[in-house]
């Protein structure tokens, strides 16, 4: 075994050590079940940890990561996640988070075949495609790519608020609701892109309601009766 992998589970002695000097019963607890309030979705990068930058506790955030904090439709991946959080978790919030200095955005302004990397990459060349207009007329080239690190933020909410869970429970619950962040490594920071849920939600339902399940209408009249 190469003393990287026995750091870390010496790393890990300590930290089993410390948790329970805090409290003895930390592990009985953590064994007991989940009930996180918020789902985040972030990037693969090494240098973007979720509970670390958040504040929060092991139980207190649902996490799925991938590069460049893509929500795909037809990725079971990223849309099982939302699914069981939605439904079975039943998080109150959803958090999309990039990060400046994102490799994956980066590598999408590239004219370059990357192999494999291509299709995915061409889900933020399709945000680019849909933002041309505003993008090409930043003239410096970092704020175009920070730019365009913040729009991509954007459409994977708006893909979020396109899926039928989410917008079924948003009906009967009036959560989850979601949100748009971005972590700038420089500062340690995270900017609220302020995306307006449910504005975003009325003009997506103009073509994406997916709402008039009997069960929706249901729980929805008995929700208003109350």
């Amino acid at each position: 075994m190469s003393k990287s992998y026995e750091t870390i589970f010496e790393n890990n002695k300590k930290w089993i050590q410390e948790k329970l000097a805090q409290d003895k019963e930390f592990f009985n607890k953590l064994a007991a079940g989940q009930h996180p309030e918020f789902l985040y979705i972030g990037c693969s990068d090494s240098r973007v940890t979720a509970e670390e930058l958040l504040g929060l506790k092991p139980g207190e955030l649902f996490v799925h990561r991938n590069i460049a904090n893509m929500v795909n439709t037809l990725d079971m991946n990223s849309t099982a996640v939302i699914q069981y959080a939605v439904e079975h978790l039943k998080v109150k919030h959803i958090i999309v988070c990039g990060h400046y200095g994102c490799g994956g955005v980066k590598a999408a302004m590239t004219p370059e075949d990357l192999g494999l990397l291509n299709p995915w990459l061409r889900l933020i060349r399709d945000v680019y495609r849909i933002h041309q207009k505003e993008l090409d007329a930043i003239e410096d080239e970092q704020a175009r790519y920070n730019r365009l690190v913040e729009l991509n933020v954007q459409e994977q909410c708006i893909n979020i608020i396109k899926m039928a869970c989410v917008q079924e429970r948003y009906i009967v619950d009036d959560y989850p609701i979601v949100h748009g962040w971005v972590f700038d490594m420089k500062t340690g920071g995270l900017k609220d892109l302020d995306i307006d849920f449910e504005e975003t939600l009325s003009d997506i339902q103009k073509l994406y309601d997916l709402t008039n399940s009997s069960w929706v209408m249901s729980r929805k009249k008995n929700k208003n009766l109350l």
